[in-house]
């Protein structure tokens, strides 16, 4: 299933996505909600990969995040028995809509609520991203792990995505940042944090927003590569609940550097504002 669930993501993206990639006209971009696109390509693309996802495994599930834009009702199916396929058919649409990337396409399986496997596709450069529980992370089919290296804080770089911070823990987050190498804006795109982790790219990323299909694909592919994947409060991602926070890093150094630099004392701002933010 591996290789026809890669297929299917590739092909979504040859007929919905790449022909489209600095063609849109206006009337093919819509705000879904304030400050969040959609475009005719992510809904083109969520209806093939829905399709064959269901064709693939009978019986399953799709929780595809234009579907909850329209009905949030569809998230009570992560509490269901039947498996689940999470979909993000355009990772990153704000870049895409512009002419930019990153975007990326990602599908997760979760069995029992728990992701199994998972897919992430950077269409233009072609390059997909596997990851399955127990099994490794792979890149084009080659196995990769994340740097277990002891870098000191001062050489440490990473993505902070400060959009949906709440205020004063953003404020605490950004003056604990000048005990760190570099803090980055962020991408606007989860496809491309996760693996650039792993690549080695950066260290680590900071998210507050947690939307299932965002992070379920990547938590999984930097897990299996020998990362760290942690709520604020040092406990386990869980892509079925509704927490917000989310510290991802290469190694379990990693993560303890960055927390204590950014978070330590910051239990009490980061339960201010607890919610999901809006969906899309």
């Amino acid at each position: 299933m591996i290789e026809e669930v890669g297929s299917l993501l590739r092909a979504a993206a040859a007929t919905a996505i790449l022909p489209r990639f600095r063609r849109l006209d206006e009337a093919e971009i819509e705000e879904k909600t304030p400050g969040e696109l959609v475009t005719v390509a992510d809904r083109e693309a969520e209806q093939i990969i829905s399709d064959g996802l269901r064709r693939l495994l009978p019986g399953s599930v799709v929780v595809g995040e234009e579907q909850v834009a329209a009905d949030a009702e569809l998230l009570r199916h992560l509490h269901g028995t039947a498996p689940v396929w999470l979909v993000d058919p355009l990772d990153g649409t704000a870049n895409f809509a512009t002419g930019q990337r990153p975007f990326a396409v990602m599908v997760a399986l979760l069995r029992d609520g728990v992701t199994d496997t998972s897919w992430i596709l950077d269409p233009v450069a072609d390059r997909l991203a596997v990851a399955r529980a127990g099994a490794g992370a792979y890149l084009d089919g080659v196995r990769v792990r994340s740097a277990d290296l002891a870098l000191p804080r001062s050489a440490l770089r990473g993505a902070v995505s400060t959009r949906f911070l709440p205020t004063a823990l953003q404020v605490r987050v950004v003056a604990g940042a000048k005990g760190l190498g570099e803090l980055l804006p962020g991408q606007h795109c989860a496809g491309q944090e996760y693996p650039d982790i792993v690549l080695g790219v950066q260290q680590f990323a900071l998210f507050w927003r947690t939307l299932p299909w965002d992070h379920a694909p990547g938590a999984l592919l930097v897990q299996e590569a020998g990362g760290v994947v942690r709520r604020l409060d040092g406990n386990p991602y869980d892509p079925t609940d509704e927490q917000t926070g989310l510290l991802v890093a290469a190694n379990e150094r990693v993560w303890s550097q960055v927390h204590e630099a950014l978070l330590a004392g910051a239990d009490g701002l980061a339960d201010r504002g607890n919610d999901r933010g809006p969906v899309g």
